[in-house]
């Protein structure tokens, strides 16, 4: 049976104010969905930025439930930031043995939908079914499965113009005291994962149209964003997360324009501090 882990298709920050983070990635320059509310029993709600193959999702948690218990106590613990890489799937159902060949362990398959605005009135629903993997196999952060059943819900094409330039996730960073063997357990989650070194870390190939994953030690990370608070981001999450625009210069002349400070970033890019952008630090490239 073949890998079914197919690249990443979106990441989400947990945050504590859900409307707050809302109007903060605004300022950013990013065009948001509606507000969704998920299923009563997960008793969270969203915001969606969506670009050209994958999407970020802003997630804040509106009631308490059984089910959404870990992460209240993940925000308590560890504050707010970038938790969690949801992968695609062409099957939530087919993965669950096809990754126990493997020897990776997972949970119970989840099915749930939320309710979507459409733009000339009315409301249509997404609909998903997702797969998360043993916590104890995964370093960084909640790893799961997505597999979409409504994906033109999702994809809707006004929501793809972003003020910023934005068209796409350009990578997932981590900090670790390891990065080289966290690199490796990554790589191996993927049906086209493999490692690379690069200067003062480690990068992670996905798939194809896939955001890539890096990995650094702390040391590296603060010497690649100097005088960026770090330590704003969650140590058990990822701590940088990179968006590809089409126009280095539109993107800054917008920060400008709205107050937000930024540094150069040593890839080519300017990068915005984690408290700026909901624990995590936005940089654009």
């Amino acid at each position: 049976m073949s890998h079914p882990v197919l690249g990443v298709d979106h990441s989400y920050l947990l945050v504590n104010d859900l409307d707050d983070s809302a109007e903060r990635y605004r300022r950013l320059g990013f065009t948001l969905s509606p507000r969704g509310l998920h299923s009563p029993q997960k008793g969270s709600a969203n915001y969606t930025i969506i670009f050209q193959d994958d999407y970020l999702e802003l997630l804040g948690l509106v009631a308490e439930t059984e089910l959404n218990e870990p992460q209240r106590k993940t925000l308590t613990t560890y504050g707010q930031g970038l938790q969690a890489i949801a992968n695609r799937t062409a099957s939530a159902d087919a993965a669950k043995p096809a990754l126990a060949e493997l020897g990776i362990r997972t949970g119970d398959i989840s099915a749930f939908s939320r309710p979507l605005p459409l733009p000339g009135g009315g409301e249509g629903i997404a609909s998903f079914r997702t797969l998360g993997f043993d916590p104890s196999q995964v370093p960084l952060g909640h790893f799961f499965l997505c597999q979409h059943e409504t994906r033109d819900m999702v994809w809707r094409p006004e929501l793809q113009d972003h003020a910023n330039g934005a068209v796409g996730l350009g990578g997932i960073t981590g900090i670790s005291d390891n990065p080289r063997k966290t690199a490796e357990t990554y790589a191996g989650f993927y049906a086209a994962g493999r490692v690379e070194e690069i200067d003062g870390g480690f990068r992670v190939e996905t798939g194809q149209n896939s955001a890539p994953l890096f990995f650094f030690e702390p040391a590296a990370i603060a010497g690649l964003y100097p005088g960026l608070d770090i330590a704003g981001t969650p140590a058990n999450g990822f701590a940088v997360l990179r968006i590809r625009v089409k126009d280095l210069q539109k993107t800054e002349d917008l920060l400008s324009v709205q107050g937000i400070a930024f540094i150069r970033t040593s890839a080519g890019g300017i990068a915005v501090s984690p408290a700026d952008a909901s624990g995590a630090v936005v940089e654009f490239l």
